[in-house]
């Protein structure tokens, strides 16, 4: 049975400043829990509906009820584990890095951070007011990609006015991305779902892109996780498999 202090212990990780006290966060499922325990993120408590599972004295078996009290997920999974942060790694300068200006909904960031580990992007840079990596719904979007993803919150201004690389940026009013050729040591800006790329980081960006729209011209634009995926795939066609 899961202590009242427990559950209130568990539950109140769906807060980020709780996250950040406890070093915590939540994943959820038998899926994302294995890559999570593969990339070696380190396991603080288990719960498991299922006996077989409980190995240790930090693995708990619960009633289905009682997985559902301490679960974000709508309807329970059979498991939850209850991660300790990892420590973050230092920034690498080479290679492609995508840096995300405000993007807010967790289950964009979930998805872009899910894209850059299919697309091979080993670094996603984030101004400080985008949305916790280890906001529940966060991690339940990457599917454990987010362990194999180096996410670094910066003062992205400052990131960018110090790097020597090329900086594209995705606008409307951008050169057709179809007709360039991305370079690999590179940096990629998306800016916020509603108001694009900020002002001041505009400044900075060294060559536009854009994603041209062959279709119903009454459509404004495209989810930024959607456009993401394209300019990665755009930027991955002349690397060598």
């Amino acid at each position: 049975m899961i202590s009242k202090s427990k559950i209130k212990s568990i539950t109140s990780l769906k807060q980020k400043k709780y996250r950040e006290k406890h070093g915590l966060f939540v994943g959820e499922g038998p899926k994302v829990i294995s890559e999570l325990k593969q990339e070696g993120v380190e396991i603080h408590s288990f719960f498991s509906v299922d006996k077989e599972k409980i190995i240790n004295e930090n693995h708990f078996h619960v009633t289905q009820g009682e997985l559902q009290k301490i679960s974000f997920l709508k309807t329970a999974n059979t498991s939850l584990a209850v991660f300790k942060i990892p420590e973050v790694k230092p920034v690498n300068n080479n290679g492609l890095t995508l840096v995300l200006d405000a993007v807010r909904d967790p289950g964009n960031l979930g998805t872009i951070i899910r894209l850059c580990d299919w697309f091979g992007v080993k670094q996603l840079i984030c101004s400080t007011d985008t949305t916790d990596c280890y906001n529940p719904k966060v991690v339940q979007a990457t599917m454990g990609s987010l362990a194999r993803v180096a996410i670094h919150y910066l003062d992205i201004e400052h990131y960018l006015k110090a790097s020597s690389l090329p900086i594209y940026g995705a606008f409307m009013d951008g050169e057709n991305v179809y007709n360039q050729k991305l370079q690999q040591d590179a940096i990629i800006v998306m800016g916020n779902e509603a108001n694009g790329v900020s002002e001041s980081i505009e400044k900075l960006i060294t060559e536009k892109v854009a994603i041209p729209q062959f279709g119903n011209q009454t459509t404004e634009s495209l989810n930024v996780a959607t456009a993401t995926a394209i300019l990665l795939s755009e930027a991955r066609r002349f690397t060598e498999m």
